[in-house]
């Protein structure tokens, strides 16, 4: 980030290098807020259909608490959920219906992908195997950019019902695809960015303990062994969910500036012990 964020200080609307620069600096300025409750969201995984509604809720509650921030609307914890709790099963009919139309969009996807393969390769098949061969891969490719576009309008999804008053599920899918309109392919660079910052704790959580079952395949045979792989990789996901949220908090708040005239501002404030 060219210029650093200092207390009090206002930000127009954000490149994308500041977009993860600010996201970056308020997921390290509030991490002692965020990862309790980071940690209460996996917990609450292990239970069906209503463990995974408070998942979603306390997800959309991490973002609430950094647009807060950003907004010069701080809020403590318990003030936050109060905001979104009954919102419960909202945040769940988000997550399925965000669910089912990508599984969707991928069935049809690949559907028109292998009949559009199986015609060009039948087509070119006569003059080259070559273009054939280009020919399925360029269209891999553009299935690929598709599914990232749409991805890329769905990102704050659950954002708009968490900091938003008398929305509904689908109004807050519809407000995260009229806010990012004009804006997929920043946000597209905005999550490949964000991605690479993961990678060191993606790679150490998640991918550390496949390396060591196909080095070490006798330990990685142990019970042992497969209960550290299983609290690496939710310990991982404690980590990144605040700092995924942080960043749907960011984009939100910059796309609303651009569109609402927002202004942007990070701040120091005491660390509140309620949890």
């Amino acid at each position: 980030m060219a210029e650093s964020i200092r207390s009090g200080e206002t930000i127009r609307p954000l490149s994308v290098g500041n977009v993860v620069s600010a996201s970056v600096q308020l997921y390290r300025n509030r991490i002692g807020e965020y990862f309790p409750l980071a940690a209460f969201a996996y917990l609450w995984l292990f239970v069906p259909v209503y463990g995974w509604a408070k998942f979603c809720m306390i997800s959309g509650l991490i973002s609430r608490l950094a647009f807060g921030e950003l907004a010069d609307q701080a809020e403590t914890v318990p003030q936050a959920r109060a905001k979104v709790k009954g919102n419960l099963w909202r945040f769940l009919s988000i997550a399925f219906q965000i669910f089912w139309r990508f599984l969707g969009i991928y069935i049809l996807g690949i559907i028109l992908l292998f009949i559009a393969g199986a015609f060009l390769g039948f087509v070119l098949s006569f003059i080259s195997p070559v273009l054939t061969f280009i020919a399925v891969a360029l269209l891999y490719i553009v299935f690929i950019f598709i599914i990232i576009r749409f991805f890329s309008r769905w990102f704050v999804a659950e954002v708009p019902l968490a900091v938003e008053p008398r929305i509904t599920g689908t109004e807050s899918i519809k407000r995260s695809w009229a806010l990012t309109e004009q804006s997929v392919g920043r946000l597209q660079l905005v999550a490949v960015i964000a991605f690479m910052i993961t990678i060191p704790v993606t790679l150490l959580t998640g991918y550390l303990p496949l390396i060591v079952e196909f080095v070490l395949p006798d330990l990685a045979a142990s019970g042992a062994f497969n209960v550290i792989s299983f609290l690496l990789s939710i310990a991982g996901g404690m980590l990144l969910l605040p700092f995924w949220q942080v960043i749907k908090a960011v984009i939100y708040y910059d796309l609303r500036s651009r569109q609402e005239g927002l202004d942007l501002e990070l701040r120091d404030r005491p660390l509140t012990d309620e949890f």
